[in-house]
């Protein structure tokens, strides 16, 4: 099982810009909201764009999906893995938990995001 993260600790590295946060619900999810400068990734996507979107695979990637019901942060936490990033963790209590904490989010598709917005 990969390595959970809590909401507190997510948050500060969030702020301190020392951790690369990967949406794993994609699509119009993403678009109505996800975590501040989360990039999105769904597992199908995994092999095609992990090298594009993280780079450097010592970097420290946090997934999250909706709630801990979701599997979608765990299954792109297992490829990312498996794909020689060495230090993935997850969010588990996923955007739900976030969002009920009165934490910011950020709205929009995945290009206006990556493009600095």
């Amino acid at each position: 099982m990969t390595t959970l993260i809590s909401r507190d600790e997510l948050r500060s590295a969030i702020e301190t810009g020392t951790v690369v946060v990967v949406d794993t619900l994609g699509g119009d999810y993403y678009a109505q909201q996800h975590l501040p400068g989360a990039i999105a990734l769904v597992e199908s996507e995994v092999a095609d764009r992990a090298a594009e979107l993280l780079p450097a695979k010592d970097a420290t990637v946090v997934t999250y999906c909706s709630n801990p019901a979701c599997g979608n942060s765990e299954a792109v936490a297992r490829r990312l893995t498996a794909l020689g990033y060495t230090d993935v963790r997850k969010y588990r209590e996923g955007i739900q938990d976030w969002v009920e904490a009165g934490l910011p989010v950020e709205t929009g598709a995945g290009q206006a995001i990556a493009s600095g917005r």
